[in-house]
């Protein structure tokens, strides 16, 4: 039997090395601030008191799912991409002094055209690359067949991409290195950078309200197989689901599958609301007993934690997630109140749902997700980032 991997030490609070003082850091691009990932990274930096200087055009925050995006859409916001160019590329030669670039998420044409002035100015160019378009819509999703025209340009796009960058983002180290093998790349090229949550919209939450109703089962998403909406109607469906509250948020590409689902059944216990303000999100983690993860069964989502396990963790619900090499790796195989099931398989889902219920819905101490906050991650990407500023500044 392989063992598991060993699991990251949460309570870790990584510095840079010994010697080696982050100061100054120029976050570029288009990047989407409508992203929690790119909104921690920038807020992390300056809470470890970087100094954080952004040369920002935005294209992108108003497409939330942008694989989903049709071809009309798509050369619109392409088009007034290349339009932000000229005037980023000239903020960024005449911008002070800086230790590195940071191009967030979505950086995939922005790090190939900030290439050159990168080496002009002489500064460490970091990418933030977070998902890979070409894994999601060739692999994960299938929205594309992997040897297509469309997914064969999408891997030269990222292909590309990675190898203009000094360091490519993860964020998980089976993220990593999947990526890595996908696009051939160096040991170390690729790091892991958690994805965290951010405290201030994801309070800790008093233990929930003890009640004689149903259990309170909450699921919220992007309707996408990543996911494994499907796993989580099997299971809300069966027999043994019926006697708990399901809540479901979210929309996306399995729509369709939910609507047929929810139609076909007699589903009284199922609430389903496709939209809701992402500030109004804690009041949902807080009426709920168990807040579940993901399920789906692609490579990607073995290499993922996403962004709603850390808020659920940190707001101190009991969580249900597919077991994977990146939860393991992130928080191990045995704590109280994070179940880790097989994907795809909704009858292990319920039986974690009882084996909660038995235990009083229990959760991570709030010092285990201590990675899962802005600074600490802040912290490890400077870690990350030190050799690089070293080999520069000499």
């Amino acid at each position: 039997m392989t063992p598991a991997p060993a699991a990251t030490d949460l309570t870790l609070s990584p510095q840079p090395a010994a010697g080696v003082a982050l100061d100054r850091v120029l976050i570029w691009g288009s990047y989407d601030l409508g992203k929690p990932r790119t909104r921690i990274l920038r807020d992390g930096l300056k809470a470890i008191g970087v100094e954080v200087i952004e040369i920002h055009a935005d294209i992108w925050s108003r497409h939330e799912d942008k694989s989903r995006l049709g071809r009309g859409a798509m050369l619109l916001a392409l088009l007034r991409l290349v339009a932000a160019y000229p005037l980023l590329l000239w903020r960024y030669l005449r911008a002070p002094d800086h230790q590195i670039v940071l191009v967030p998420y979505m950086g995939q044409f922005d790090v190939l055209v900030l290439w050159l002035a990168t080496r002009l100015r002489r500064k460490p160019l970091i990418w933030d690359m977070f998902i890979s378009l070409y894994d999601t819509v060739a692999h994960d999703r299938a929205l594309a067949a992997p040897r297509s025209l469309s997914a064969r340009l999408l891997w030269l796009l990222e292909w590309l991409g990675c190898r203009s960058a000094d360091l490519v983002l993860m964020d998980t180290a089976a993220h990593a290195r999947h990526v890595a093998a996908m696009f051939g790349l160096k040991p170390g090229h690729v790091v892991a950078v958690p994805v965290g949550a951010e405290p201030e919209a994801f309070e800790r939450l008093a233990p929930p309200d003890p009640h004689t109703g149903p259990t309170r089962i909450l699921f919220y998403g992007q309707m996408i197989p990543l996911h494994g909406i499907s796993t989580v109607l099997s299971a809300a469906l069966s027999r043994r689901g019926r006697a708990r509250h399901w809540a479901l948020i979210g929309t996306g590409q399995d729509r369709p599958l939910v609507e047929a689902a929810l139609t076909a059944a007699d589903a009284a216990h199922v609430e389903w609301q496709d939209w809701l303000p992402y500030d109004r999100l804690s009041a949902e983690i807080g009426k709920a007993d168990i807040c579940l993860g993901i399920f789906g069964n692609s490579q990607k989502a073995a290499s993922v934690v996403p962004n709603k396990v850390y808020q659920a963790l940190l707001s101190g619900r009991s969580v249900i997630t597919r077991l994977s090499p990146a939860m393991l790796e992130t928080f191990g195989d045995t704590h109280p109140g994070l179940e880790l099931v097989p994907p795809g398989d909704p009858e292990a889902l319920l039986d974690a749902i009882e084996r909660l219920e038995r235990a009083g819905f229990p959760t991570l101490p709030e010092d285990r997700v201590a990675l899962s906050r802005p600074a600490e991650i802040a912290g490890l990407l400077a870690q990350h980032v030190a050799p690089l500023v070293e080999g520069h500044d000499r």
